[in-house]
């Protein structure tokens, strides 16, 4: 029988200064070799629970601490994060936050040399995590300079280069595009199969995961009984975490046994004939330019990142941005909103041509939400972190209505700090938008948040869309580009390689479509496309996977 790698026991946690409990008597029991998928709604304490597994918690963190938690023989009480860190490799949510050096390599080294690994071994050791995880190539490269997805490769190898029992990820593939996050989780099965590693990552993207897991804890909050066993047990259980396109269809057409991947879905589904394919859905071509870009160019770090970039975006629209990681995505949002300079061409966004005028000038037309979403915040309060940003943009609004909008008005007098990671990109959202911006840039809105929430921001956005808004999102979530977008802008080779709806950029994409569409082909794109199209086309005769069973 395999023993137990980690257990926890009865263990609560109170962050200082909340009223409320982010764990209440959570108990659980890791297996050596073992590789187990958490998730649960945003703020149901997920990462708070990995932070345990470390001695993060209580140790760094504070606060009030109960329970147990044994990793390897040894009680986190009185074993801190240093001497765990040789046992357990912990990944963020927010890679920026573990990244400490001014080279990759150095990076990966940097864990080695604390635990005082000889030259040799060390040597052996980056080079094998660099290798594992693609990254060869970034080695003398200082993290500042790479993408979101870049540094959260580095922070991966770096936690592999310790050569820990247990690797614990927190929503490793967040910053990923469609490449890296395959990458990446093979890898992790891999390291899973091969080396028996045990593994535990918390996602919210659980299409890529379900599969690979062997089990599945689903968290529901402090109080909430957590739900445990194996993925075909979980799934048709499970009501409080929102299932992939695919499993989600299988319910609704009353699959007893719904499929959980892409491949199963296709013979789950191979009897259902569809009606005719949804049609392209039209995109803004009138109204006011809110920015342009004419033939531009940026370098950084001696690199060409965008060239020959030119395009408009429209008051009204809804523009998503895609590409791989290091595909100049987040250089584009920052060129619009006059926070890079460009080298080449022209900018000019709400009027302001940024190769003349004040970038300041911008001041109030535009809202700039980044990826380090923390980094707008600097009050101990949430709520005043509207009112200040209303009273300096010199606009009126309730901000209690705007938190109410975005799910967070039972978090006004939170810090920013208290909250999650889901938490915090709509809290972000939310004061950005209280200066009512002409033109809103957002880079990665979904990273922490479970799929109703993206569900919520698909809405808010549609309706600030409606609002006449300008809205451009970097993302890699094709799911959410899918439901909300007006426009898809793919970038790739150092500009842009294609610019139309969704139906035309992702419809057929070997790496950028939907699950949906992977299993139908043609435009379908969602779970709304193939039900509209079954009920357009009622006189079909659909017979279910678990009817065609023997």
């Amino acid at each position: 029988m395999t023993s137990p790698l980690a257990e926890l026991d009865a263990v609560s946690y109170r962050y200082p200064n909340s009223r409320s409990d982010a764990l209440r008597d959570e108990s659980w029991t890791l297996k050596a070799g073992s590789f187990s998928l958490l998730v649960g709604p945003s703020g149901s304490g997920k990462s708070s629970l990995l932070r345990c597994l470390n001695g993060l918690v209580p140790h760094f963190s504070g606060g009030t601490f109960g329970g147990q938690v044994i990793i390897n023989g040894l009680d986190t009480r009185c074993v801190g994060p240093r001497e765990l860190s040789a046992l357990v490799g912990f990944v963020f949510q927010d890679p920026e936050a573990q990244l400490v050096t001014d080279r990759v390599e150095d990076e990966i080294a940097f864990g080695l040399e604390q635990h005082g690994v000889d030259q040799t071994s060390m040597r052996k050791r980056v080079e094998e995590s660099l290798d594992y995880l693609g990254i060869e190539h970034l080695r003398r490269r200082r993290p500042s300079e790479l993408s979101g997805g870049e540094r959260q490769r580095v922070a991966i190898a770096a936690a592999l280069a310790m050569h820990p029992k247990l690797l614990v990820l927190d929503e490793p593939t967040s910053q990923l595009d469609p490449w890296g996050a395959e990458d990446v989780l093979s890898v992790l099965t891999r390291l899973n199969d091969d080396l028996g590693l045990t593994v535990v990552v918390a996602e919210h993207r659980l299409d890529r995961l379900l599969n690979r897991a062997d089990t599945v804890r689903v968290m529901g909050g402090p109080g909430v009984v957590a739900l445990t066993g194996s993925p075909e047990q979980v799934v048709p259980l499970m009501d409080t975490v929102p299932l992939p396109p695919v499993t989600q269809l299988g319910k609704a057409l009353g699959e007893t046994n719904p499929p959980l991947t892409v491949k199963a879905a296709r013979a789950a589904f191979a009897r259902i004939r569809m009606g005719t394919h949804p049609g392209p859905a039209s995109t803004a071509t009138s109204g006011e330019i809110v920015t342009a870009l004419a033939d531009v160019r940026v370098r950084l770090g001696g690199r060409t990142v965008l060239d020959k970039v030119s395009l408009e975006v429209r008051k009204g629209e809804l523009v998503a941005v895609m590409g791989r990681n290091g595909s100049g995505k987040t250089t584009l949002l920052r060129a619009i909103a006059g926070l890079h300079p460009v080298d080449r061409g022209a900018v000019v966004t709400a009027g302001v041509d940024l190769r003349k005028d004040d970038p300041g000038a911008l001041h109030g037309q535009v809202g700039y939400v980044p990826q380090q979403a923390s980094t707008l915040f600097f009050h101990e309060r949430l709520i005043d972190e509207l009112r200040f940003t209303a009273r300096v943009r010199g606009v009126a609004g309730d901000p209690h209505a705007i938190l109410e909008r975005f799910g967070l008005a039972d978090r006004s007098d939170s810090h920013s700090l208290d909250l999650s990671g889901g938490e915090r990109e709509r809290a972000a959202l939310a004061t950005v938008m209280m200066g009512k911006p002409r033109l809103l840039l957002i880079d990665e809105p979904t990273r922490g948040m479970d799929a109703w929430r993206k569900a919520d921001l698909a809405a808010h956005l549609m309706e600030l869309q409606q609002d006449g808004v300008a809205i451009v999102m970097v993302t890699h979530d094709v799911e959410l580009v899918a439901t909300c977008a007006s426009r898809v802008i793919m970038l790739g080779n150092s500009g842009i390689v294609a610019d139309g709806t969704p139906r035309e950029v992702l419809a057929g994409s070997l790496t950028y479509t939907t699950q949906i569409n992977k299993v139908f082909g043609g435009t379908w794109l969602t779970v709304e496309d193939v039900m509209a199209g079954l009920a357009a086309n009622a006189d079909a005769d659909f017979v279910g996977a678990d009817q065609n069973r023997p």
